[in-house]
C-alpha cells in the first residue's frame, strides 16, 4: 500500500502487488510480507505464514527531497530532486528509511520518532501542543459563500445554529475577506474559472465588505475587523475566530506595486513543476499559477509579511489561521537554494509568526502534501489530510472519507488530521458526520445559513458546543491496509480510534470511485454491488487493552450505533455487517470486568452520540458496604448506556439518583444523564451505579 500525490496539492492510497503498481510521487510504501516458519509440532513439522510489514519513506537528505515510483519492470526506483538546477549532487546516502516490524501502527510511529530524533526537521505530533479549537464544534464559510462572504452572512449562519441548538464555537472565515485585484479581467467579462487563481493579494487589511463608514457619514475607511470579530464573539459565545490566507499570500501572491505591499519586494516568478506533479493528474489551480505567475515575495522578507499580517489579525481579535495552497512553494526553488531550502525558510516563518501573535498553536495547514513540508513541520499541529469536501459532486464523497483515512498513516505521525468541512444538509451528511466521529479529528460545517440537519449535528455536538472528540488519528484497521476499499467491490472500510476508557470502530462503504492508473484520473464505478458485507472485530481497535485493567479475559460489549444492538464477543469474535454505498455505522467497544464476581460491566457512554465512549472520561470499581459501586466521569448530556450482567440498585448523577431502565435480553442498562449547568459543564459528570 502507498500514499502517493495524485496531484500537486493530495495525496491518495494505492495498492497493488509488484513494482509498477508504484505510482510516481509515491510518499510512503508499507509492504506486507510473509515469511515461511517450520513450526515444530509433537504430532510433526508443518509449516506456517509469519506476517511482518516492510516500511519506506522517502524523506529529505539537506536540500534535496526524495519520492518513491514504480516502473515497468517492476523495480522499486528513489526519484530524488532539489528542483533548483544550481542545487546537484552525485549521491545520496539517506534519501529512504525503511523499517520493518510486527504491527504496522507500531512500525510506523517508532520509524517517526527515530527520523525526529536522527534528522531534528520536524517534530512528531505527540510532542506538539494542540490548539483548542479541536475541542470545539465549528463553522466554516468556505461553501456557504465561497469568495462572496460578508459579515451579515456569517451572522445569519452563527445565528441559526445557535437556535437550533448545535452552537458553533469556533469560526474560520474562509477565502474572500482579503484585499485582492484581478489584473486580467474587467467589470463586465464573462466569469473564467482558470484566472480566479491569479488573483494577487493587494493590502494586509481586510477588504471593504468587512469595513464600515466612520461616524458622520464620511467616505474614510476605518477598520471594521476588530469590531466584527468583537460582534460575533459577544453576541455567539464564539471562543476561537481563524481567518484563511495561502502561504504565499493569496492565490496569485502579491500584487509587486501594491503601495502597501512594496517593503516585501514581491517578484513575479513564473513556478516550474516537478514531472512526479505532472506524471499524475495536473490540477486547474496549478495550471493557471503556472500561466500567470505568482507575485513571490523575497524570501528575506517573508518573516516580516507573516509578521505584519498575523500581528495585524491579531490586533483585531483574530486567534489563528488556515494557511492554504502550501504547495506552490515547492514550483518556486530555482535560484533560492531548491524546494526543501525554500519550504523550511517559508514554513519556520510562518511557524514562528503564529507562535509570536496568536495564543495557541494557531494554524491548520493546508494543500501541503509534500515531504518537503510535512519533514520541516517543528510547531504547526492540524493538517487537511485529503482534497476538500466536494458537496456538487457525489463521486467523491466515499474517496473523501477513504484517502483521509489512509493518509492519517503518514499525516497522523507528524500533525492531526482535519477532515475538511461538510454539511448536514447533503445527501452524504450523516457518512461524513460519523466519519468525524471516530477520526479524532476537530469537527465543523459549511452549512448555509438556516440549512441545518440537527438531527445529526446534536449527534455530534453538546450543547455547550463541545464535541467528543476521539484521542489519535483515526486509521484504517489492520485488514483493511491492504485491500482496495474503493474500488474492489467487496471490501468494507474500517476506521478504529481510541476513547479514554472505550475503542471506537466506523465502519463504511467507500466503494464507488478510486484511481484509474490507465487514465490517471479519478474514476466512477458504475458496476458496484448494491451491498458489501464484512465483519468488525473488538481486535479491529489497536491498543484496547491499554485502557482495560490488568485482570482483563479480552472480552468485550459491542454497541451499535444505527441498530442499537448490544453484542458480548471475545477478543478475537466478529459481528457481520452489511452496507450499501455511502451506508455507515459505528460500533463501540468496551471492555468488560468482572468485578469481584458481583458483576459483569462494560461502560458505553452517550450511546446516541456517534462517538458514545468520548463522553466516559474516567471509570473506577470499589466497594462500599460489601456492595459493588462503578464510579464514572462523564461529559454531556443525554442518554447514557452501559452493558452489565444483572440490574443495578440504583444509579446516581450528581449524587441525585435517576431512573433507569435495564433490558437483561441484551444486558443494556439505560438512564438520562440530564443537561447541567456549572463549571463542571465541560469536565464532567459524577456517575454511580451501585450493584
Amino acid at each position: 500500500m502507498c500514499l502517493f500525490r495524485f496531484k500537486i496539492w493530495w495525496m491518495l492510497p494505492h495498492v497493488g502487488s509488484c513494482g509498477k503498481d508504484i505510482p510516481v510521487e509515491s510518499q510512503m510504501l508499507l509492504l506486507e510480507a510473509r515469511q515461511k516458519c517450520a513450526v515444530d509440532q509433537s504430532d510433526g513439522d508443518y509449516t506456517s505464514n509469519h506476517v511482518f510489514y516492510i516500511l519506506f519513506l522517502p524523506v529529505l537528505e539537506g536540500p534535496f527531497r526524495s519520492s518513491l515510483q514504480g516502473n515497468q519492470s517492476d523495480e522499486l526506483e528513489f526519484c530524488v530532486e532539489s528542483g533548483d538546477p544550481a542545487v546537484q549532487t552525485a549521491q545520496v546516502l539517506q534519501a529512504v528509511f525503511v523499517n520493518a516490524g510486527e504491527n504496522p501502527f507500531e512500525l510506523i510511529t517508532e520509524s517517526f520518532k527515530y527520523l525526529e530524533k536522527e534528522n531534528g526537521t520536524f517534530v512528531h505530533r505527540e510532542r506538539k501542543k494542540m490548539p483548542g479549537i479541536l475541542d470545539w464544534f465549528g463553522w466554516c464559510t468556505y461553501d456557504a459563500f465561497r469568495t462572496n462572504v460578508t459579515p451579515e452572512g456569517i451572522d445569519q449562519g452563527l445565528q441559526s445554529l445557535a437556535e437550533g441548538g448545535a452552537p458553533a464555537k469556533f469560526l474560520i472565515i474562509d477565502d474572500g475577506w482579503q484585499e485582492t485585484i484581478n489584473e486580467f479581467t474587467t467589470e463586465g467579462d464573462p466569469f473564467d474559472g482558470e484566472i480566479r487563481f491569479a488573483i494577487r493579494l493587494a493590502d494586509i487589511r481586510e477588504n471593504k465588505k468587512f469595513r464600515k463608514n466612520s461616524q458622520g457619514g464620511s467616505d474614510e475607511l476605518v477598520d471594521g475587523l476588530n469590531d466584527i470579530v468583537k460582534h460575533f464573539r459577544e453576541t455567539y459565545d464564539l471562543k476561537y475566530v481563524y481567518v484563511w490566507h495561502a502561504l504565499a499570500g493569496y492565490w496569485g501572491g502579491l500584487l509587486p506595486y501594491a503601495p502597501n505591499l512594496k517593503k516585501y519586494e514581491a517578484t513575479l516568478m513564473y513556478p516550474v513543476q516537478s514531472p512526479g506533479n505532472v506524471g499524475n493528474l495536473r490540477d486547474i489551480a496549478m495550471d493557471s499559477i503556472e500561466k500567470y505567475g505568482v507575485g513571490m515575495i523575497n524570501p528575506d522578507k517573508i518573516g516580516e509579511f507573516y509578521n505584519d499580517l498575523h500581528s495585524y489579525l491579531a490586533s483585531a481579535g483574530i486567534d489563528g489561521v488556515k494557511v492554504d495552497v502550501q504547495n506552490v512553494i515547492e514550483t518556486l526553488g530555482a535560484g533560492f537554494g531548491g524546494r526543501v531550502s525554500l519550504a523550511q525558510k517559508y514554513q519556520h516563518a510562518l511557524e514562528d509568526s503564529v507562535a509570536r501573535n496568536f495564543h495557541e498553536n494557531a494554524c491548520i495547514s493546508c494543500m501541503s502534501h509534500n515531504t518537503d513540508l510535512i519533514y520541516s513541520s517543528k510547531k504547526t499541529a492540524i493538517v487537511r489530510a485529503s482534497e476538500d469536501f466536494m458537496p456538487h459532486n457525489p463521486t467523491l464523497q466515499t474517496l473523501h472519507i477513504a484517502s483521509v483515512a489512509f493518509n492519517s498513516l503518514l499525516l497522523g505521525e507528524v500533525m492531526l488530521p482535519d477532515w475538511d468541512m461538510f454539511q448536514s444538509k447533503h445527501f452524504s451528511a450523516e457518512y461524513h458526520a460519523a466519519a468525524r466521529a471516530v477520526g479524532g479529528c476537530g469537527v465543523y460545517v459549511s452549512d448555509r445559513p438556516g440549512e441545518h440537519d440537527f438531527k445529526i449535528l446534536k449527534k455530534l455536538v453538546l450543547p455547550d458546543g463541545s464535541v467528543l472528540r476521539a484521542r489519535f488519528p483515526g486509521r484504517p484497521s489492520c485488514d483493511c491496509l491492504f485491500v482496495d476499499t474503493t474500488g474492489d467491490k467487496k471490501s468494507l472500510l474500517k476506521i478504529w480510534n481510541m476513547n479514554a476508557c472505550t475503542g471506537v470502530v466506523g465502519v463504511f462503504n467507500c466503494q464507488g470511485a478510486g484511481w484509474s492508473d490507465e487514465g490517471k484520473c479519478i474514476k466512477a464505478y458504475d458496476d458496484c454491488p448494491e451491498s458489501v458485507t464484512g465483519c468488525v472485530r473488538p481486535m479491529d481497535v489497536e491498543f484496547l487493552g491499554d485502557v482495560a485493567d490488568a485482570e482483563w479475559n479480552g472480552d468485550c460489549a459491542i454497541y451499535a450505533h444505527n441498530t442499537g444492538s448490544l453484542t458480548r464477543l471475545s477478543r478475537t469474535g466478529s459481528l457481520t455487517v452489511s452496507l450499501k454505498v455511502l451506508e455507515y455505522e459505528v460500533y463501540t467497544v468496551s471492555p468488560i470486568m468482572d468485578y469481584n464476581r458481583t458483576v459483569c460491566f462494560a461502560p458505553l457512554g452517550l450511546i446516541d452520540m456517534y462517538n458514545a465512549g468520548g463522553a466516559i472520561e474516567s471509570s473506577e470499581y470499589f466497594d462500599e458496604d460489601d456492595k459493588c459501586i462503578i464510579k464514572m466521569t462523564v461529559r454531556g448530556c443525554g442518554r447514557f448506556g452501559a452493558y452489565t450482567s444483572k440490574k443495578p440498585t440504583w444509579c446516581v448523577v450528581n449524587m441525585k439518583q435517576v431512573e433507569h431502565s435495564y433490558e437483561s435480553a441484551k444486558c443494556l442498562l439505560t438512564f438520562i444523564i440530564p443537561t447541567y449547568v456549572g463549571p463542571n459543564n465541560v469536565t464532567g459528570q459524577e456517575v454511580k451505579v451501585k450493584f
